[in-house]
């Protein structure tokens, strides 16, 4: 038989302990039902403010009454030794589900969430805040109950409780502190709340969105930055879950929920069909409308995946020399657009196809070869052969090392032009192309991707679409991808010109941009902030292609109401 604790008490086995006290099951001798004893350990046992934090614990829970959260029998004193003896619980903590499953449903999350909400709900209307919500001290058993349990830390709300921790101490796990315990400020029950979501994003993720390589740094990260995009992480999450627990994870306490109440009304009413994984609604906001007729330049909208957005008239060149297995009937070279109703109607003049400037090309180029021509027949009857004709392709810069004559140094010079693969100067973006890799085209606003460059206006940008959410709808991102004339390191330099953002740099070495995002390599980490602000990247590898990758958008006024969020780019340049 075990150690019978204030001659009613008979310890059975331990199951858990932590840095305070064990946790033992025990059997109630008197009214014979089994029990959870927290015993105070032996190296605690002196000092008076821990003793004191376990008798505050003990009268804290007592004047809670509610499901959710584990109650409290009694407090007794053994060998100088507190004990707090509380309800049983048949389960398992949610440390230990998360250690063995890695990743929850959302429907589950939403569960435990609303159970826990409810619980601190109960405790802050009753002058509590508990201080150390985290995976560890909420319970789950096997019928699907879910209770908050530990409030050894908890503190009173009025102003005058005595606060028995130590000074200049950050009382709490720290992968789970919200930013005003961090700071040292006076908390309220939405610090719980923000601590509750880190918990929710756990869940849902994997893994905490704050952790550094100290305490002190996984408790500083949420003052410097917000978390990683949940969407992100996990496309397939319930839009309304995923932007729920982003705004309880705001840092300023004003931005959350106010209340566990309205946090769990909130979590029982979220819609956990799974969303469509392009968010982007189908209408362009007002500005838009009607982008640029200007085309640029060539290139597909998805690396690697060609993508045409709409019908362009396209007159084969005498360059196009590429064979074909199959004879070209040139009667059935029309629109590839499957048949289908025509409007009726005059097409916008400047969609219209114009003839007169592709005859003067075309003539230009008739008398150019006519002229060509004539030179290399007179040259012929003059006698020169083959052996005559210079071979070398001289090198851009070099000059000829013996007396060469006026016809050679003209031969040379015409073989530089032909064999110049990469253009001479500095490095410069010859190309931009938008990219959507989660859409449903692969591309977004690409008719006003060049209006990214830099041209000394903040005017002309790269919008993208408008969409309900600043999260895009469940999408890792949308960007530009910018192809540079020869490969070099250097610095990118780009202005956000909505705030909030999230806007992450990468680069890659390859002949063409990868199809994948996990393709590219980051340059340098995530860069975020409120406000709209100028970006800048060192890139240190022979880049062929950068990517800007957007996946926070801020407000804009351009957009209606129910898909108030999007995202500009605008002053993108690259010094080499």
């Amino acid at each position: 038989m075990g150690e019978l604790l204030a001659g009613r008490y008979r310890l059975e086995r331990r199951i858990g302990q932590g840095g305070m006290a064990e946790v033992w099951v025990a059997t109630d001798t008197d009214l014979d039902r089994r029990v959870a004893v927290k015993w105070l350990k032996t190296n605690l046992a002196s000092d008076p403010v821990v003793a004191e934090r376990f008798r505050r614990e003990a009268i804290a829970v007592a004047r809670l009454n509610h499901p959710n959260i584990v109650g409290v029998h009694d407090v007794v004193a053994h060998e100088g030794r507190q004990a707090v003896v509380m309800q049983l619980v048949d389960g398992k903590s949610l440390r230990q589900l998360l250690d063995s499953q890695k990743r929850l449903g959302p429907e589950l999350t939403i569960h435990i969430g609303a159970a826990i909400a409810g619980a601190l709900d109960e405790a802050h209307r009753n002058g509590f805040v508990h201080r150390d919500v985290k995976p560890g001290n909420i319970l789950v058993t096997s019928d699907g109950r879910v209770l908050l349990t530990d409030f050894g830390i908890a503190k009173g709300l009025q102003p005058g409780d005595e606060d028995l921790t130590s000074d200049n101490v950050m009382m709490g796990t720290a992968k789970y502190l919200s930013p005003e315990q961090v700071r040292g400020r006076r908390l309220d029950g939405r610090a719980d709340l923000y601590s509750l979501a880190l918990v929710l994003y756990e869940c849902l993720a994997g893994r905490v969105p704050f952790l550094g390589e100290t305490d002190a740094d996984t408790a500083l990260a949420r003052l410097q930055r917000d978390p990683t995009d949940l969407g992100h992480l996990r496309p397939t999450l319930p839009i309304g879950l995923v932007n729920l627990i982003h705004k309880t994870l705001a840092r300023n306490p004003a931005h959350r929920p106010q209340t566990g109440s309205e946090l769990r009304a909130a979590l029982l009413a979220v819609d956990t069909s799974p969303p469509p994984i392009d968010g982007t609604p189908a209408e362009p906001p007002p500005r838009i409308a009607n982008p640029p007729t200007r085309a640029l330049g060539a290139g597909p909208g998805v690396p690697g995946d060609p993508h045409i957005s709409g019908v362009i008239p396209v007159t084969p060149g005498a360059d196009d020399l590429t064979p074909s297995a199959t004879p070209i009937d040139t009667a059935d070279q029309r629109d590839p657009t499957p048949a289908g109703p025509v409007p009726v109607g005059t097409p916008a003049r400047q969609d219209t196809q114009r003839w007169a400037p592709s005859l003067i090309v075309v003539g230009a180029l008739v008398v150019a070869a006519l002229v060509v021509a004539g030179v290399l027949f007179v040259g012929l009857n003059r006698g020169d052969t083959a052996d005559d004709l210079t071979t070398d392709t001289v090198v851009p810069g070099e000059q000829p090392t013996d007396a060469s004559t006026d016809a050679e140094a003209a031969a040379a010079t015409h073989n530089v032009g032909a064999a110049a693969d990469v253009p001479a100067g500095p490095v410069t973006i010859v190309d931009v192309q938008a990219w959507d890799p989660d859409g449903t085209n692969g591309t977004e606003n690409n008719a006003q991707a060049s209006l990214a460059l830099a041209d000394g206006s903040a005017s002309t940008a790269w919008p993208t679409e408008c969409y309900s959410d600043k999260y895009l709808g469940g999408k890792r991102g949308v960007g530009l991808i910018l192809s540079l004339s020869s490969p070099s390191a250097g610095t990118l330099s780009v202005d956000t010109l909505n705030g909030p953002y999230q806007l992450e740099v990468y680069a890659s070495t390859d002949e063409a941009a990868p199809a994948d995002l996990s393709g590219w390599s980051p340059v340098g980490g995530n860069n975020f902030g409120d406000d709209p602000a100028t970006v800048t990247a060192d890139v240190d590898v022979a880049a062929t292609h950068l990517l800007l990758w957007l996946k926070e958008l801020g407000p804009d006024e351009a957009c209606s109401t129910a898909n108030p969020f999007r995202g500009r780019l605008g002053e993108v340049s690259y010094q080499p």
